[in-house]
C-alpha cells in the first residue's frame, strides 16, 4: 500500500513592497510522503516571493511534467514556471522552452556545486533565473512547518522576513542567474 500526502494548510499574508503586491492567500499543501519539512516550506517561500491569484502549487515530486509551482494565464498558457531544489540542466532548458518565466530557487548541500557546471549549459535561456537560498536560512524556516500554519511574507529592498506568529527569518537571496523576462 502506498503513502499518502500529509496535508497541511497555510494561511500565508504576502506584503511585497517591491513589486507593489499586498494579498492573503489560503493555501492547501500536500507533502508528498518522500517530501521533507525544509523542501515544503521552501515551497511555501516560493510561493510567497511570486505570490499572484493564478499562482498555483503543482504536482511536484508525484509528476515529473509538472513544476512545483506555475502561473498559468486564462488560456492555459505557462506563464511562469518555478522549481525547488537543484533540478538537472535538460529540465530547466525544457520548462524554458514551454514557458515566459522560470524561476529556480536553490538550496540544499552547496548549490553552487551544482550549478557551476551547468551554467553554461543555460546561459542561453534568457528567461531563467537562478536564486540560492542559504542554508542557515532554510533551516531557519523549516522549524516553521506545522500542520497548521499563520504565516507572514514581507519584501522590501530585496529583503524578505518570513515569519510566524513567534518567529521572524531574516533571508537574502543571492542571484546565480538573472534572467530577462
Amino acid at each position: 500500500m502506498a503513502l499518502k500526502a500529509t496535508i497541511c494548510k497555510a494561511s500565508l499574508q504576502v506584503s511585497d513592497m517591491d513589486r507593489n503586491y499586498y494579498g492573503e492567500h489560503a493555501l492547501t499543501v500536500a507533502r508528498h510522503p518522500s517530501e521533507t519539512d525544509e523542501r515544503m516550506m521552501v515551497r511555501l517561500l516560493a510561493f510567497a516571493l511570486n505570490a499572484h491569484e493564478h499562482l498555483a502549487f503543482g504536482k511536484g515530486l508525484s509528476d515529473t511534467e509538472e513544476p512545483d509551482l506555475w502561473q498559468r494565464d486564462l488560456t492555459g498558457a505557462i506563464k511562469h514556471w518555478i522549481e525547488v531544489g537543484q533540478p538537472d540542466d535538460k529540465r530547466m532548458l525544457r520548462a524554458c522552452g514551454r514557458s515566459d518565466r522560470v524561476t529556480v530557487y536553490a538550496y540544499g548541500n552547496r548549490p553552487e556545486l551544482w550549478w557551476k557546471p551547468i551554467a553554461g549549459k543555460l546561459e542561453r535561456a534568457k528567461n531563467l533565473a537562478v536564486w540560492r537560498i542559504p542554508s542557515a536560512a532554510v533551516q531557519s524556516i523549516e522549524k516553521l512547518a506545522e500542520r497548521s500554519m499563520q504565516l507572514q511574507c514581507t519584501v522590501q529592498d530585496g529583503q524578505l522576513y518570513f515569519s510566524n506568529t513567534a518567529e521572524t527569518v531574516l533571508i537574502e537571496l543571492e542571484a546565480m542567474k538573472a534572467g530577462e523576462a
